[in-house]
């Protein structure tokens, strides 16, 4: 009787959430390089990390590293020139991949593609996952895109994670982050059918119609102390793009006193008190009548 394997049972149930920085081929024919390789494991049953690595990689080529990275805490030429290479590193990263659940951001369509050519490049036995998890299909299809393109980015911008640095070991973590407020969103609306949650705004640029009045008429010395508080709404899916247009509040008209505003109403003034008796009168005579006949005759009243 063959004695089942604890620990190979053991870890085949844990995610590894990994993620690649490479760099981004300009010249046609110019290859994909591995620059960075952050990996983060975690228990499928808590969520909580047991072990993480992350090493900066030097490329076969340092000419494809610009001297200075266009994102801030980007990676450098200077930095992966000492670093060690993938052949180097190779060993550590097979042993946390192999045989684990893997998980990620997009990493069916990149990350896994690089990690295997680039264990096919030193000719070394590519590590195999037990299942995949690809964040980005999964959210797409469960939370929808209500962050817009779902990129790790937008995701994060819409639940106030901050910004994606673009370093492997944060990106992992802020990947964990995402699926976790992603997850809590679902089970709630799951939970509260009638309750709009998916509507919700908490940070702000969009102009409120009330105060978009506020802003465009004369202001007294209670109005400025509005205007120079926070007043403007923005949603996080619509940073980049056009404030959006004012308009006029139909609920709050402006005030009578600021601009001399008058409300049209619907009848001749001094006539109201005529209305009022009509109206009673109609009443009372068509108590004992069908209600056509007191719909007909009330048709008169606000000719």
């Amino acid at each position: 009787m063959a004695i089942p394997n604890i620990s190979s049972n053991k870890r085949s149930s844990e995610i590894v959430f990994f993620d690649l920085e490479t760099n981004v081929p300009s010249k046609p024919g110019q290859k994909f390089w591995v620059l960075e390789f952050g990996a983060m494991v975690v228990c499928s049953r808590k969520l909580v990390e047991l072990e993480s690595y992350c090493t900066l990689i030097r490329p076969g080529d340092l000419s494809v590293v610009g001297l200075k990275s266009g994102r801030i805490g980007g990676i450098t030429r200077k930095e992966v020139a000492d670093a060690p290479s993938f052949e180097q590193v190779a060993d550590k990263i097979f042993s946390i991949l192999d045989g684990r659940i893997w998980a990620g951001h997009n990493i069916q369509r990149f990350d896994c593609v690089r990690i295997k050519a680039a264990f096919a490049e030193i000719g070394r036995p590519t590590p195999v996952p037990v299942g995949i998890v690809d964040s980005l299909g999964v959210l797409t299809q469960k939370f929808g895109k209500r962050a817009g393109n779902m990129k790790m980015a937008s995701l994060a911008a819409y639940f106030d994670l901050g910004e994606q640095k673009h370093r492997s070991l944060d990106d992992v973590r802020m990947n964990l982050e995402v699926l976790k407020h992603c997850a809590t969103v679902l089970f709630l609306e799951s939970s509260l059918p009638d309750l709009s949650i998916g509507n919700c705004q908490t940070t702000s640029s969009i102009t409120t119609r009330s105060r978009s009045q506020v802003q465009n008429f004369p202001s007294s010395p209670i109005d400025n102390k509005w205007q120079n508080s926070p007043s403007s709404i923005t949603t996080r899916s619509s940073k980049g793009k056009s404030p959006c247009r004012e308009e006029t509040s139909r609920k709050s008209p402006p005030s009578t006193s600021a601009i001399g505003y008058q409300r049209a109403v619907p009848y001749a003034r001094q006539s109201l008190g005529k209305v009022t008796a009509g109206v009673r009168n109609l009443l009372c005579k068509a108590q004992n009548k069908p209600l056509n006949t007191l719909l007909k005759h009330s048709q008169t009243l606000f000719r």
